[in-house]
């Protein structure tokens, strides 16, 4: 995780209360952010895989792409990303990645369908904070006249994440509840109209929140009110999804990666890759086909030290064989973990390596991910 300082920062509507509950504020991505609260990241880190985490993600960017009917609007899309946005069915959303003519990954998104049929022509989006402004410049290039792309600016966005999320967020919003996980539909939380989504950043099971700005803190305060939810920061938000294995963007993944090395090849769909038609097609595919020269690993060192970005991969002789992406202490295992790019001949779990952290050289292991079982809500079967 990467704290950024250069600028202005800008407030979420969720920055007083915040301050309020004793947060420490460090800026992030543009934003004054809460890095942790007293309770401290460990704590926060903890109580989010044994109960419920509050999560301020209103630093994300929201938008719609807005065209005359769903055909159009998708196929608008599809020019940039590689996944089958047009047989998306109502109230179902899909994590997505836009790509630059070298198959690299300019950001990754989530896209969701409304489920409404007097909405279709709309997609909503969700991109990350740090990339809003070139995403946003990135997509409206690749429109037709026919299609544009809306900002929202007026409202936040908040997370739910852990065990005890759905019956808390229920409390509230009972239509939550019947949600699958990757749905969304609109809905009342305590009368108050909101779009929520079963989806989030932990592994866990968890709802994200996308809720008028001024209705903001009323919101957080009345699920701050359940013994069973804490406010979680970035720190923990972080150590969670390292856990889950999953990547964060200008870390794990960036525009010289494609999503084969990356090993997030789910975002590729049979009938696009039958098609061929994204931009990067003949890297990706054929990456997808002969396997990709690198590939997004886990590592799980020996012993207690952790190895933060950037540390160099070695095989156990001596040669440089890759880097670290995202390293960090493991609350949940009691361990370090960390990912990182390999060469291929390296990638396969097992795989004996070493990392150099601060001189030293570690004994590590590729190991396979999630490093901690993900848990999100399956619906059963009838």
């Amino acid at each position: 995780m990467t704290l950024e300082t250069d600028g202005p920062l800008l407030s979420t509507p969720l920055t007083d209360l915040h301050r309020e509950l004793g947060a420490r504020l460090v800026p992030f991505a543009g934003y004054e952010m809460p890095v942790q609260f007293p309770a401290g990241i460990i704590a926060e880190h903890t109580h989010t895989r044994e109960a419920a985490g509050l999560f301020d993600v209103s630093h994300m960017g929201q938008a719609y792409l807005i065209g005359p009917d769903h055909e159009t609007t998708a196929r608008a899309l599809e020019r940039i990303v590689p996944s089958d946005i047009l047989n998306l069915k109502h109230g179902r959303q899909r994590y997505s990645v836009l790509l630059n003519g070298e198959g690299g990954i300019i950001d990754d998104l989530m896209v969701t369908r409304p489920v409404s049929e007097a909405e279709d022509g709309r997609l909503f989006l969700v991109v990350n904070a740090s990339r809003k402004a070139v995403d946003y410049d990135f997509i409206r290039a690749a429109l037709p006249d026919n299609v544009r792309l809306e900002t929202i600016e007026d409202r936040a966005l908040i997370a739910v994440q852990g065990p005890q999320a759905a019956a808390v967020v229920a409390a509230h919003a009972p239509e939550a509840a019947k949600l699958a996980f990757m749905a969304a539909a609109p809905m009342e939380f305590d009368g108050i109209a909101c779009h929520v989504s079963r989806c989030g950043y932990t592994g866990e099971d968890g709802f994200e929140l996308s809720v008028p700005a001024g209705a903001a803190e009323a919101i957080a305060r009345a699920l701050l009110a359940d013994e069973r939810v804490q406010p979680i920061g970035l720190g923990a938000r972080d150590s969670l999804r390292l856990e889950a294995g999953l990547c964060l963007y200008g870390h794990d993944i960036d525009e010289t990666t494609s999503p084969i090395e990356g090993a997030i090849t789910f975002v590729l769909q049979k009938r696009r890759k039958e098609a061929g038609d994204f931009p990067g097609a003949d890297r990706i595919l054929s990456e997808l086909d002969a396997g990709p020269k690198r590939l997004r690993v886990g590592l799980r060192p020996e012993g207690r030290a952790p190895a933060r970005e950037g540390a160099e991969i070695r095989d156990t002789c001596g040669t440089v064989v890759g880097t670290v992406t995202s390293g960090g202490f493991a609350p949940t295992l009691g361990a370090p973990i960390a990912m990182g790019y390999v060469d291929a001949a390296h990638a396969a779990p097992g795989t004996a390596l070493v990392l150099v952290v601060r001189g030293r050289e570690l004994p590590a292991t590729v190991a396979d991910m999630p490093f901690v079982p993900q848990r999100y809500y399956r619906k059963p079967k009838s």
